[in-house]
C-alpha cells in the first residue's frame, strides 16, 4: 500500500467550511464548560483541553492519514473495520469492561480510554456499506431479478444485527442515523426503487412501535407538540433551550456582545457541552449566528453533494453521499429537538458537542470525504 501522492487538491470550500465549523466548536467547548469543569474538577479548562487532547487531535492526525491514503485501502480494508466494530459494539454488554453512563450501557472503558464504539460504528459501516454496494451494483455488475431480491435480504439482515445491537444499549437516535443514511445510499446505488419504499414504510412502521412501547420515548414525541405539559419533567430540557434561544434575539446576549457570557450554561440547561450546545449558541450568538451555523451546514451539504456527483467510480460516489448525509441528518436531529421540531434525540452535534469519539469518527470522515473530493 501506498500513501496517494498527487498534486490534485481538495475542495477548499469544503476545507474551510469545516475548519470554521471545528475552530468554533473547540471555542464554544471551552467558553461553555467552564462552570461544570470548575464545580467537578476545580479547573475551568478541564473538558477544554480533554475535547482537544481526545477529540481533536487525534481526529485531525487520522483524518490527516485518511486524506493521504488511496481509496482502494478503505474499499478493501472496510469490511474489515466493521467487522471489529461491530464486535466491540456487543462488548458494552461485558462485565469489567462495557461502562454505563446514565442508564445507558454505550462505551467501553480500557484503563483510561473511554469510548463509544456506535460512534465509530457510523464511519465504518459507511465505508463496508460503500464497498458492498459498489461490489454488487457497481458499473460493471448486473444482477438477475433473484440475485437482486437475495442481496437485499443480506442488507436488511445487516441493518438488523446493527439495529438489535443499538437497541440494547439503548440507542435509537445512533441507529435512526445509521438508517437513514443506509437508505439514501441504497437508493443512490442502482438497485430497484420499491425496495427502498417497503424499507421506508417498514422502517417508519418499526420507529413507531419502539416509539409506543417505551413510555420515555412516548413522553419525548407527547412533549414535542404539547412542551408546556410537565415543564419540570421530559420537557425541561426543551423549555430551558427555547429559554436560551429566546433569549438570543437578533444579535444575542448582551445585545450582540454574548460571547461566552450564556446564563443557561450556569446549571440551567441539561448537558449544556453535549446535546444541548446549540441553544448555547444561540443563546449568546442570537439569530444571526444561528443563521450563519445553519449557513455553514448548508455549504457543507452542498460541497459533499457535488464531490459524490462529480466521483467517478462507484465506491467513492456512494461514501461521499453516505458521509455527507450522516453529518447533516445528525445535525437535523439535533437542531431539531433543541428548537422543538423534533423529538430530543440525545445526538451531539457534529464539531461542536463535547465527546471525544464522536468528533475522532466525523474528523475521519472529513478526510475520506476531502480525499473523495480531489481532482
Amino acid at each position: 500500500m501506498e500513501v496517494k501522492n498527487s498534486t490534485s487538491h481538495p475542495d477548499y470550500v469544503l476545507l474551510g467550511v469545516v475548519s470554521i465549523l471545528v475552530l468554533w466548536g473547540i471555542f464554544t467547548i471551552g467558553t461553555v464548560s467552564i462552570p461544570l469543569s470548575l464545580e467537578k474538577y476545580g479547573n475551568i479548562w478541564h473538558y477544554f483541553f480533554h475535547q482537544i487532547l481526545a477529540g481533536l487531535v487525534p481526529g485531525i492526525l487520522i483524518g490527516f492519514i485518511c486524506f493521504r491514503l488511496p481509496l482502494n485501502f478503505f474499499q478493501k480494508w472496510g469490511p474489515r473495520l466493521f467487522l471489529l466494530n461491530l464486535i466491540l459494539l456487543f462488548f458494552v454488554f461485558l462485565p469489567k469492561i462495557g461502562i454505563e453512563i446514565g442508564g445507558a450501557s454505550r462505551w467501553i472503558g480500557l484503563g483510561p480510554i473511554l469510548f463509544q464504539p456506535s460512534e465509530f460504528l457510523k464511519i465504518t459501516f459507511l465505508l463496508y456499506l460503500a464497498a458492498w454496494l459498489s461490489n454488487k451494483f457497481g458499473e460493471r455488475t448486473a444482477l438477475s431479478k433473484t440475485k437482486r431480491i437475495q442481496t437485499w435480504i443480506v442488507f436488511l439482515a445487516i441493518l438488523a444485527v446493527l439495529g438489535i445491537g443499538l437497541l440494547l444499549q439503548p440507542d435509537m437516535s445512533t441507529a435512526g442515523i445509521i438508517l437513514i443514511t443506509a437508505l439514501l445510499m441504497y437508493f443512490a446505488s442502482p438497485t430497484p426503487w420499491w425496495h427502498s419504499l417497503v424499507m421506508i414504510l417498514g422502517g417508519g412502521g418499526i420507529a413507531a412501535l419502539l416509539i409506543k412501547i417505551a413510555p420515555y420515548r412516548a413522553a419525548r414525541v407527547f412533549s414535542v407538540f404539547h412542551p408546556e405539559t410537565d415543564p419540570l419533567g421530559i420537557s425541561y430540557q426543551l423549555k430551558q433551550a427555547l429559554i436560551a434561544i429566546g433569549s438570543g434575539k437578533i444579535f444575542g446576549i448582551e445585545g450582540g456582545f454574548g460571547l461566552g457570557l450564556s446564563r443557561q450554561k450556569f446549571g440551567f440547561l441539561p448537558h449544556s457541552i453535549s446535546d444541548s450546545i446549540f441553544a448555547i449558541i444561540g443563546e449568546e450568538t442570537g439569530f444571526i449566528g444561528s443563521f450563519f451555523l445553519l449557513f455553514l451546514f448548508l455549504v457543507f451539504l452542498w460541497r459533499g453533494l457535488k464531490t459524490a456527483a462529480t466521483s467517478e467510480k462507484s465506491f467513492s460516489r456512494v461514501l461521499a453521499l453516505g458521509i455527507t448525509v450522516w453529518i447533516v441528518s445528525q445535525t437535523v436531529f439535533n437542531i431539531g429537538g433543541m428548537i422543538g421540531i423534533l423529538p430530543l434525540a440525545g445526538i451531539p452535534l457534529p464539531f461542536f458537542s463535547y465527546g471525544g469519539s464522536h468528533l475522532i469518527t466525523e474528523l475521519i470522515g472529513i478526510g475520506i470525504l476531502l480525499n473523495i473530493s480531489r481532482k
